[in-house]
């Protein structure tokens, strides 16, 4: 298991001193490894002139260990200071003075100089930042975003608040950004994950220690992070591969439960049965006869079945309704493992308390999340990780919350995947994901794990559609090739 754990800002501030202590450092020694980690970064861009800009805390402790080492190394280095004639304290004070004594200098911020660097290295504001940015940073930031050069963000993007990935404000646009010691929870989803570019990670030689004394807030997961499937037994046949009901597809929506279903068999569910509106039979089954598709015995299919998808275009008329009721009633009685998502998400959170189920997992966009919860789509982006906990806990389920840097929560641990790109913003992708999660449910594989895995294997098939034909026009049925390509592979 490939996993990366995440931490809170408060955890790292916490633990790091000890840390440091148990591995036989002093925090002055963390410092001095921080700026060598993001001079190893600087090295990847053959910048000719570098500025550097510093704050007045022990972000700019780093960028001024880093500025001496491309100063040592013969190239032109500047250091900027938001305010030049404030006083440092502590490691960072000793930094700027063996900067100043190696033959430095620190200028007060400019266009020009700006405009004469081929890179920034950012070292303004760190992770402690709790409230809006103020003018006077704001201004850089602002102009650095609007320069067009790259960036290099030390610890974290200026601006951006550590532990829920949102600008206080505004925000430095990084390339990369070099975190130390625990990787900052923010940094991997939502606006965090956009403004940190290509995020680094550096444990300083502590990471052993800090591990032993940290309590993580999440564990950062990819494909890699999984073993995969089993191989099949030579004498199993379809029944061994768990028969999935899909519920949905109303009149008029039929495509929705049709990439469902379609992706279910793509990642290897042996049976596959919709349920849908009567209006919608024929366009589900044109082209795909491996589906067994009906529109009347819904209790039969819910017996036949061994997990249920419902929601990918339902709908929330008398029809719905209806249909919503029986399943979910089935499943509470029966402990049927159910994935629900899309229109099934709504109907719940207008009747949540009707239902209590032991086996489930919900799929919501920030959208839906927001109609759980009652609270507004922007509460829901403004703090991912909380309402996700928050989500799973009211439902007694494991919550998927989709967006960039998908999270995982199933009350007590929250995981985060790292895979995925824009490509899969797109109409049906989520019913896509509902198909797979179903599948691995099928399969044997417990909630907790069906969500992990079948978020990874979502996301990494976006990626590799993404490398292979671009971002733009990916179509969700795109994916299906891929993600039976990446089930197929067992590590």
């Amino acid at each position: 298991m490939l996993n990366k754990t995440l931490f809170t800002a408060q955890q790292v501030r916490d633990n790091e001193a000890l840390a440091a202590e148990n591995s036989h450092c002093d925090l002055f020694t963390l410092m001095q490894r921080a700026g060598e980690a993001v001079y190893k970064q600087w090295q990847l861009f053959d910048a000719q002139h570098t500025l550097v800009i510093v704050g007045h805390g022990n972000n700019a402790g780093d960028g001024y260990v880093v500025a001496r080492l491309i100063m040592q190394s013969g190239k032109k280095v500047t250091v900027c200071a938001a305010e030049p004639d404030k006083t440092l304290n502590g490691d960072a004070a000793k930094a700027q003075q063996l900067w100043i004594e190696a033959g430095g200098v620190v200028s007060h911020f400019t266009k020009d100089a700006l405009n004469e660097c081929d890179i920034v290295i950012d070292a303004l504001l760190g992770t402690g930042l709790n409230s809006a940015v103020r003018d006077n940073f704001a201004n850089i930031i602002n102009a650095v975003n609007n320069s067009g050069k790259p960036v290099i963000s030390i610890d974290i993007p200026s601006g951006i608040e550590a532990n829920t990935g949102q600008p206080l404000g505004c925000a430095v646009q990084a390339t990369s950004t070099v975190t130390f010691v625990g990787i900052k929870q923010g940094l991997t989803t939502t606006a965090g994950k956009q403004y940190s570019g290509k995020l680094v990670f550096d444990d300083l030689a502590i990471g052993d220690a800090f591990t032993c004394i940290a309590q993580s807030s999440g564990t950062l997961i990819n494909i890699n992070s999984f073993k995969g499937i089993a191989t099949r037994a030579i004498n199993s046949h379809k029944g061994s591969h768990g028969k999935l009901l899909c519920v949905g597809g109303n009149q008029g929506t039929a495509g929705a439960i049709r990439l469902s279903s379609e992706a279910a068999l793509r990642t290897g569910a042996g049976m596959v049965r919709v349920y849908t509106h009567e209006n919608s039979i024929t366009p589900i089954s044109i082209g795909r006869p491996e589906l067994m598709v009906s529109s009347n015995n819904l209790h039969q299919a819910l017996e036949w079945a061994s997990c249920v998808v419902i929601g990918p275009g339902l709908g929330q008329d008398e029809w719905a309704q209806q249909t919503f009721d029986e399943v979910m009633q089935y499943c509470q009685n029966n402990k049927m493992p159910l994935v629900i998502d899309a229109d099934a998400l709504n109907l719940l959170a207008k009747q949540a308390s009707s239902y209590m189920l032991e086996q489930c997992v919900l799929t919501p966009h920030p959208g839906e999340a927001s109609r759980l919860l009652s609270v507004s789509t922007s509460d829901i982006e403004s703090d991912r990780f909380n309402y996700a906990r928050l989500c799973a806990k009211r439902y007694n389920a494991t919550c998927v919350l989709k967006g960039a840097g998908t999270l995982i929560d199933n009350a007590q641990h929250t995981w985060v995947c790292e895979d995925g790109n824009p490509a899969l913003a797109v109409g049906g992708s989520g019913d896509v994901l509902t198909g797979i999660i179903g599948a691995l449910l099928a399969q044997g594989l417990t909630i907790d794990e069906a969500a992990r895995y079948g978020v990874a294997l979502h996301a990494k098939a976006g990626d590799i559609a993404s490398e292979r034909d671009g971002q733009k026009g990916m179509l969700p049925s795109d994916l299906f090739a891929i993600v039976r390509e990446l089930v197929n592979k067992v590590t």
